[in-house]
């Protein structure tokens, strides 16, 4: 397998092009890829919009669909897609997700969660929006996922002067289809976000600022 040129980065994993079909995602610090694997098959299987996956040469990499397109984030910022369709989108992505059984969980209520959905992982391909970098993603209460991606745009909000209207307006129309955030699942995603070593300080100094976003959305403030 011949690797070609980066063609994206993330905070923790590399993109490299293989060919016009293909790229390859690496783990800087050798995280297995296994189960990202096994998740994206398994909802590829129950029609969920994810590129299609299989193993690298170790297994810290994956070779993936190369797709075409723009991310959401991107979409945003040169006005293909507005915020109101954008936080519709994300909203429905949600809800497609949590409609399919967990793949090990026995748990009746417990669905796969991607724990990190926002405009950067979500490629708008002409065949419809894909979701991508599934890494976080594991199972439990779908409220814990929409807490989460609630969080994780509130966060843009308050901590990006230049794109916080943007990210703010986004986030209204998710919340108010979704019904809102519960609020020991928005604890539960703050104690995560706290706990993330790929944030700043400075990031996670301003979750409760966020949160209080959050509410005030929530409550129509």
């Amino acid at each position: 397998m011949r690797i070609g040129e980066l063609v994206g980065a993330g905070r923790t994993a590399d993109v490299f092009a293989l060919d016009e079909g293909r790229v390859l995602r690496r783990y800087r610090d050798g995280s297995d890829a296994t189960h990202e694997i096994a998740v994206m098959t398994y909802l590829a299987e129950h029609g969920y919009p994810v590129a299609a996956a299989s193993p690298g040469t170790d297994t810290s990499e994956l070779v993936m669909q190369r797709l075409p397109g723009a991310t959401m984030r991107e979409a945003l910022a040169d006005g293909t897609i507005t915020a109101e369709r954008a936080g519709e989108t994300l909203a429905d992505l949600l809800r497609r997700l949590h409609a399919i059984p967990a793949r090990l969980s026995t748990d009746p209520e417990h669905r796969i969660l991607h724990l990190d959905l926002h405009p950067e992982n979500v490629m708008l391909t002409p065949g419809g929006p894909i979701v991508i970098d599934w890494a976080t993603s594991t199972e439990g209460q779908p409220g814990l996922d929409v807490a989460m991606a609630a969080l994780i745009l509130a966060q843009v909000s308050v901590s990006m002067p230049a794109v916080a209207t943007m990210a703010r307006a986004v986030l209204a129309p998710m919340l108010r289809l979704l019904g809102g955030v519960e609020p020991r699942q928005l604890e539960e995603a703050r104690r995560r976000r706290a706990a993330n070593p790929t944030l700043s300080e400075e990031e996670i100094g301003l979750l409760g600022e966020a949160v209080a976003l959050i509410d005030a959305l929530a409550s129509g403030s």
